[in-house]
């Protein structure tokens, strides 16, 4: 009777020691009992069509290029003031941005790089974003400005499309004074320098989809190469626009069979990120210069509310923005230096 009792009592002792140590350690991690639970729902989150999880905000349409095929063109001069952007960004980052990308236009057209030097700051220094990236034509960077700011920034990408100046001149990515492919390799070297992932874009028109860039990307080897199909938007670069103030990449287009022809040649490249039209259309979140997202389900960019007027959700429910054709595209990479081992 006495061992049956002395077993007992141990057995109801060892109980309570475990669960007691069960509801410590629930304590002590907040209510997290399962790590890799709380990583996956953390995932589940972001992986909700109702969260921005990464935006291109285009803040200006001003370039000093005039690439005949772009679909973002100087419709307007006009910019944000930079604390109105700043308030926009903190909306974007409070309804669960990760990622923010600043394009144009040329981003440094902008009082000379330093606005968009400021955004890319405010990003990482005051909001702690995942990710801080900037798509540029690299005609304007400055080595003043990798000292600068360029702590805070994760990717930088250049556009570049062909490895002939003839070719590059005859697309209009050009500019007097400047020497595109030089400029390219300096910024490559800056990136290096100063610890950014270096990226290269480059749109496959009529005038470059049966070039072979190979020598060029193997020797500037970019942790992505973004390669796009030449795409037509109405109002934009198509239909009815004014033609002594934009242009017609009508004949710019590239088949599939052409496209396919240049990433069929191109294979051998493992950094290449092919992106065809079907992929392109809808898959981005786009923020124009008002902080409108930007409709293109209908085949031209139809601007919904500001954010700043409407808030994010409200703008994103009429933005068109189709989340799934985002994560089959690859929109979700490795897009934080803190996240890439940068080997050089």
């Amino acid at each position: 009777m006495e061992i049956t009792m002395l077993v007992t009592g141990l057995i109801v002792t060892a109980f309570f020691l475990l669960v007691r140590s069960y509801f410590l350690k629930t304590r002590s991690s907040g209510g997290k009992t399962n790590p890799k639970q709380h990583q996956h729902h953390q995932q589940d989150q972001e992986d909700s069509p109702e969260i921005p999880l990464s935006v291109n905000y285009h803040f200006t349409r001003k370039c000093n290029y005039e690439c005949k095929f772009c679909f973002h063109q100087a419709k307007t001069s006009f910019h944000l003031p930079i604390d109105d952007a700043k308030q926009g960004i903190r909306m974007l980052v409070e309804a669960g941005m990760k990622k923010i990308n600043f394009s144009g236009g040329e981003p440094f057209i902008v009082d000379r790089g330093r606005y968009v030097g400021e955004l890319v700051r405010f990003c990482k220094q005051d909001l702690g974003l995942e990710s801080v990236t900037l798509v540029s034509n690299g005609s304007l960077i400055r080595e003043p400005w990798f000292r600068q700011y360029g702590e805070f920034l994760d990717i930088m990408a250049i556009s570049c499309d062909s490895s002939e100046p003839e070719t590059l001149r005859d697309i209009g990515r050009y500019a007097k004074r400047t020497e595109h492919l030089k400029q390219l390799q300096l910024i490559h070297d800056m990136c290096e320098e100063h610890g950014i992932m270096f990226k290269i874009n480059t749109v496959v028109c009529s005038a470059n989809w049966n070039e072979d860039l190979s020598a060029m990307i193997e020797t500037l080897d970019p942790v992505r190469w973004k390669v796009f199909q030449c795409l037509l938007i109405e109002g934009e670069n198509c239909g009815d626009i004014d033609p002594k103030k934009m242009r017609d990449a009508t004949d710019q287009v590239v088949t599939e069979e052409q496209f396919n022809y240049f990433l069929d040649t191109h294979k051998h490249i493992k950094c290449l990120v092919p992106e065809s039209n079907t992929a392109m259309r809808n898959s981005y979140l786009i923020l124009d210069e008002y902080m409108r997202f930007l409709n293109n389900t209908n085949g031209k960019k139809e601007p919904t509310k500001s954010i700043l007027d409407v808030g994010v959700k409200a703008a994103m429910d009429n933005s068109g923005f189709d989340h799934r054709q985002f994560i089959k595209r690859g929109g979700r990479y490795k897009w934080s230096k803190k996240s890439s081992e940068l080997d050089w």
